[in-house]
């Protein structure tokens, strides 16, 4: 090829050959690298030339000299002089003239000033180029590391007023395998690999060039010094606000990487699985995690054994090795112990048990739903046709208000017992691999399994308010006496104060100095405080313990809604199931009220007597355990993207104010400027 290449026979060139199992997890603006190449090697005549291409290869001429990575490795300082002859690189690239590019996709600012414009561009164009096209494969186990589906979009909302710049040609991904470093004696260097050039922002070169070079942090300044000198020679307007703005760019950079960082730490396991392999991507998923937390707004990053057990799922649903060799990670992921206390269902056998843990791991994002304390995965089970929700407790979190009695022991009770309760059946209870618990229970949302479940989240409906009060009578016909033999022998109101004592007693030292600077009790003051109310006996009866709006699916019938996560269940007076949800619910004051009449004239008597004088102690308990429970979760982080608890930690000032008041306390009106001050 020489002679009609215009070389000499022999002359070294570089031939690129995209690799076919190459993840596409990158922002493209154009398509064609050699009209990039064409345009730049006008103003850097030592970039490659492209001399021919063909279907899936190009021929560039050869850059002589090794990579920087072979010369000084990833969080290794650079020598002084190269940073600044990377510097005047990229100070060169910003004089490429615009009319020599290709031209630029439609949805590009269409003004070449306007930065703010640029970084939503930018947030928009990863979601479509790198999460939307591997949602169907990835996206289940975004949904399960707390990664919300509209991260990126919503980035893109929030970016904010920023200096103006002149728009110029960028490199975009300048790190150390892309920087070509000449012989010794010579320091003039190279950039190759311009496939992701684009044209915006200067300060987005420079934030790029900084993530992925991996400088150590003692070296970012001089770098960034360097880069605002050698653009101030050739376009001084380019380093306007770079103080201020920078930061902007840095955080896009660490929010989009999470993509495919994760995507690729699972292809590493595709390829080789092995527990070292599985251990280093749970580290890198980790880390990818934590940099995108703050600027994706993540609520919470999971721990490394919720993250391991995540993978290995994910990694079982794709792989096919268990079923061809017997081995693998698909031939242990669904294997299972079942657990002896439930008896497996006619109508759900072990075999059916394998078919949904097999699938779970590839569930789409729609349908995986992350709670306060469980991973809940729904499957459609092809032997049985049915759809069934794979349940699995969170292993890291550490949830301060703790159930009393077993969930499956609870569900089967009730559809033992002839009673109008609509509730999810338990199908399945036992442990898979690696030590995961799961329960598989019914699915209780819409028969369109492409349609999510509809929760009240905005108070219920009246209809929906009488079914419930009808629910709840029904749960007071149910005989408890399998579930706690000694039922009514306690105080209901004594023991719920002593458990409330108790968690705050239990808080972690950094949540109880808060609350003390807030002005709410410790463990013992609260304990006289709450001594001084009484409330009537009532016959004891079952309590979901945990009405909100998230555990009430509507549905279509006389039931009008489904009450499903039992785990809080407990036997005791049947008021304060009542008077819970309405706490934890949005609830108009005519809803209440016709709650509260439906629910006097339904239930017996020996239920409801005394209720008038005391709902309101129940009322003012739950506004007390809430706002030393919100605040644990602001301090912790526990289970914020659970989007209750995330209601609740956004109204926490209104919270506090009225906990303290209920509680005779003085209300010191800057609590909420001082709440803001500690958390920061």
């Amino acid at each position: 090829m020489a002679r009609p290449l215009g070389r000499a026979a022999g002359t070294p060139v570089t031939v690129r050959v995209r690799r076919a199992e190459a993840l596409p997890v990158v922002i493209r603006t154009w398509r064609n690298e050699q009209e990039i190449l064409d345009a730049v090697r006008r103003t850097l005549p030592h970039v490659p030339e492209v001399l021919a291409r063909g279907h899936g290869f190009a021929i560039h001429s050869h850059v002589q000299g090794v990579p920087l990575s072979r010369v000084c490795g990833n969080d290794k300082p650079v020598d002084t002089l190269m940073v600044q002859e990377m510097a005047r690189l990229l100070a060169g690239t910003a004089q490429v003239r615009r009319t020599g590019l290709p031209p630029l996709p439609s949805v590009w600012p269409s003004n070449d000033t306007d930065s703010q414009g640029f970084l939503r561009t930018l947030a928009r164009l990863a979601d479509q180029q790198i999460r939307k096209p591997h949602r169907k494969s990835f996206g289940g186990l975004f949904a399960a590391l707390g990664v919300p589906e509209d991260a990126l979009t919503a980035l893109a909302e929030r970016a904010p007023a920023m200096a103006r710049r002149p728009y110029s040609l960028l490199h975009a991904d300048l790190h150390r395998d892309n920087v070509i470093v000449s012989y010794p004696g010579d320091l003039s260097l190279v950039c190759v690999d311009w496939e992701l050039a684009t044209y915006g922002d200067p300060l987005h070169d420079l934030a790029t060039h900084l993530v992925r070079m991996r400088y150590p942090e003692h070296q970012r300044s001089e770098v960034v010094d360097a880069w605002a000198d050698a653009m101030r020679e050739v376009r001084p307007a380019a380093v306007n606000g770079l103080g201020k703005d920078l930061r902007h760019y840095l955080a896009f950079e660490r929010a989009q990487s999470v993509y495919p960082d994760v995507m690729r730490a699972v292809r590493s396991l595709e390829e080789s699985f092995t527990q070292k392999k599985l251990d280093e991507a749970v580290a890198e998923v980790r880390r990818a995690l934590e940099a995108a937390s703050e600027p994706l707004r993540l609520r919470s990053v999971p721990g490394e054994r919720e993250i391991e057990r995540a993978l290995f799922r994910r990694l079982a649903a794709h792989d096919d090795s268990g079923h061809r060799t017997g081995r693998g990670p698909s031939a242990r992921a669904f294997t299972w112990e079942p657990d002896r206390r439930l008896e497996q269902p006619a109508d759900f056998p072990g075999s059916a048990v394998r078919e949904a843990l097999a699938l779970e791991g590839a569930a789409s994002a729609d349908r995986v739903f992350k709670g306060t304390a469980h991973l809940n995965t729904v499957v459609r089970v092809p032997s049985t046709g049915r759809l069934v929700v794979v349940r699995r407790k969170l292993p890291d979190v550490c949830g301060r208000e703790r159930g009393i009695l077993s969930e499956h022991a609870v569900l089967r009770l009730i559809e033992q017992a002839p009673v109008p309760v609509a509730a999810p059946r338990t199908l399945a209870l036992g442990v898979s691999h690696p030590d995961d618990p799961f329960a598989i229970h019914t699915y209780e949302g819409p028969a369109d399994a492409d349609r999510p479940p509809n929760h009240p989240v905005d108070g219920l409906l009246p209809h929906e308010a009488d079914g419930l009060v009808d629910q709840l009578r029904a749960l007071t016909r149910v005989d408890c006496t399998p579930l706690d033999p000694l039922v009514g022998a306690a105080g209901f109101y004594p023991s719920l104060t002593d458990q409330l004592v108790l968690l705050v007693a239990e808080l972690p030292e950094k949540s109880q100095r808060l609350a003390r600077y807030l002005g709410l009790p410790d463990a013992d003051r609260l304990r006289q405080i709450l001594s001084r109310h009484e409330v009537s006996h009532r016959k004891p009866s079952l309590l979901h313990g945990d009405l909100n709006p998230w555990n009430l699916v509507r549905r279509d019938d006389a039931f009008a809604l489904t009450i499903i996560d039992w785990e809080m269940a407990l036997v005791g007076d049947p008021l304060y199931d009542l008077v819970r949800h309405m706490h934890l619910t949005p609830t108009r004051p005519e809803i209440r009220d016709r709650m509260f009449r439906r629910w006097e004239r339904r239930l017996a008597p020996e239920c409801t007597r005394d209720w008038q004088k005391d709902w309101q102690v129940y009322r003012r308990l739950e506004i007390v355990r809430s706002a030393y429970i919100d605040l644990d979760r602001i301090v912790t982080g526990a289970s914020l993207d659970a989007p209750n608890v995330r209601r609740a930690v956004d109204s926490y000032a209104m919270t506090l104010a009225v906990a303290i008041g209920t509680l005779g306390l003085p209300f010191r009106g800057t609590a909420a400027p001082r709440l803001a001050r500690a958390v920061v």
